[in-house]
């Protein structure tokens, strides 16, 4: 599943394309995929509209059109927004005023769109926790939210409603970067644990927008490129592999249904 930072670049990438530009036609050939308003009023409601704005909460993108709506697009496991010529095998697409298309492809049909007057009330936006690479997400806040529960620390890291964006690659990635077992529970650790693992979230979500994303599955961006930050994963999908700190052989686990990987020995 796409995570903050292939959305966050997903929505860079858009901007430079799609913004003032208007919506001619909208085709859906999986209605499923459309979760409100039905079909026939989706597709009045954005036909004619321009494309003013896009804004990311967490995994979520965002587009604001002419109308004061707000179409709500959760790209879920295998879903790709793409801008160029026309993609017959997409879910949904959208003739803009430039001729080019955006194309909306799902291979497994759980992206979910919505077109809302009020994104804020979403319950799943309205419900997301602290965005990871802003202000509000300081030291202090990050602690607080860890420090009562003994909930396991990666658990904690992919909670939406603690912290928004991150998933099962970023949290990994952290955790060996801050040298964290991902089976420890988070009020255990010490305060410059805490402080190492705030660090680390920061900037291994940071390097991961600058590289414009990881490309493991079906991710690419907006242009149908590959991201490259996939060549920096430490312990991601790495499995029996050597540590890259220590030759250690990484481990993998199954933390609530999600497989781990981490290096026993480095990480504590």
């Amino acid at each position: 599943m796409p995570e903050l930072p292939e959305v966050e670049t997903i929505k860079k990438g858009l901007e430079k394309f799609i913004l003032n530009k208007s919506i001619k036609k909208v085709k859906v050939s999986e209605p499923r995929i459309v979760k409100s308003p039905g079909l026939k009023e989706f597709k009045r409601q954005l036909r004619g509209k321009t494309f003013q704005k896009i804004i990311r909460k967490g995994k979520y993108l965002i587009f604001q059109v002419s109308s004061r709506k707000f179409l709500i697009i959760h790209l879920k496991l295998t879903g790709r927004l793409i801008y160029g010529q026309n993609d017959i095998k997409s879910r949904l697409n959208f003739l803009l005023s430039d001729n080019n298309y955006l194309n909306l492809n799902s291979r497994r049909l759980f992206t979910e769109v919505r077109l809302a007057a009020d994104y804020k009330k979403f319950p799943g936006i309205a419900k997301l926790g602290f965005e990871p690479l802003s202000e509000d997400f300081s030291l202090d806040a990050f602690s607080r939210g860890i420090k009562n529960t003994k909930r396991k620390i990666k658990i904690i890291l992919m909670d939406q409603t603690f912290i928004a964006g991150i998933g099962n690659i970023y949290a990994q990635e952290a955790l060996f970067q801050a040298k964290i077992d991902p089976r420890r529970e988070a009020c255990s650790l010490n305060k410059q644990q805490v402080k190492k693992l705030h660090l680390a979230l920061k900037k291994i979500l940071k390097d991961a927008v600058k590289y414009r994303g990881s490309s493991v599955n079906n991710y690419t961006d907006s242009r149908g490129e590959k991201g490259s930050f996939h060549l920096r994963l430490k312990v991601y999908g790495r499995r029996g592999e050597k540590c890259f700190s220590c030759g250690t052989s990484l481990k993998r686990i199954s933390l609530e249904g999600r497989t781990t990987c981490f290096c026993p020995k480095c990480q504590k």
